[in-house]
């Protein structure tokens, strides 16, 4: 599945969830940016994946009519779970050749979330989403240049893009600032059925991660479309 494409998802979605509910356009919105730190929970995980780092985007759309303590929720994730490089070196001519291998986890999800959502300074969530899940490796021969980088030999020796479902529960909170707030809370995110990700072995594994993320975002009222 192209990335770059799956990244537009959430905008009709959320287009189509406004023109669905016209009670949901006139309420409070928000956006927020997030960084993640990423753990592997389960030895199908562990196996495959260290700690990592990355980043997401996610939008929540209040619904009025519940008392503004119901939401809509989507957003999309992406973290580098591996990037390791390995020189080799050859006996007779001393020649030095690098094995550069990265490995990408994007998630878009969606879902309901329970908790205020309206001006009060502390408001705590909580929700569960399904998701897509997409697993990239790539792995590269590089043979260096180390007067000039841009002078390096450069072959792709795989490249692959494998995609699963998979859902989360999470919880946290925010502090609200009036037009800004900030966030922090931890989530449990599950994939199945991934092909695994390092070898060439066909083994289906169902790996698990521990997310805890902060981030800051934007209130919007009265949204209008």
């Amino acid at each position: 599945m192209d990335r770059r494409r799956a990244s537009w998802f959430p905008l009709p979605l959320l287009l189509a969830i406004a023109v669905a509910h016209p009670g949901v356009v006139g309420a409070q919105g928000n956006l927020s940016f997030y960084g993640i730190h990423m753990d592997p929970s389960g030895q199908d995980a562990q196996d495959f994946s260290r700690a990592s780092y990355g980043a997401g985007l996610r939008a929540s759309f209040p619904v009025p009519r519940l008392g503004n303590l119901v939401a809509g929720s989507a957003g999309i994730e992406l973290v580098n779970m591996l990037s390791e490089t390995h020189q080799f070196l050859d006996v007779e001519t001393g020649l030095r050749v690098e094995q550069q291998t990265n490995q990408d986890y994007f998630r878009l999800y969606l879902g309901p979330e329970i908790g205020p959502h309206g001006d009060g300074f502390f408001r705590p969530h909580a929700g569960v989403h399904v998701a897509l899940v997409t697993y990239g490796i790539s792995t590269d021969i590089v043979v260096p240049d180390d007067v000039n980088r841009q002078n390096e030999i450069r072959q792709n020796l795989r490249s692959q893009n494998r995609a699963a479902f998979g859902y989360d529960l999470n919880t946290g909170a925010d502090l609200n600032f009036g037009k800004w707030f900030v966030e922090s809370g931890a989530r449990f995110a599950k994939s199945f059925n991934v092909p695994q990700q390092l070898g060439d072995g066909a083994v289906k594994i169902h790996p698990s991660y521990v997310q805890i993320y902060v981030g800051l975002g934007l209130n919007f009222h009265h949204w209008k479309i």
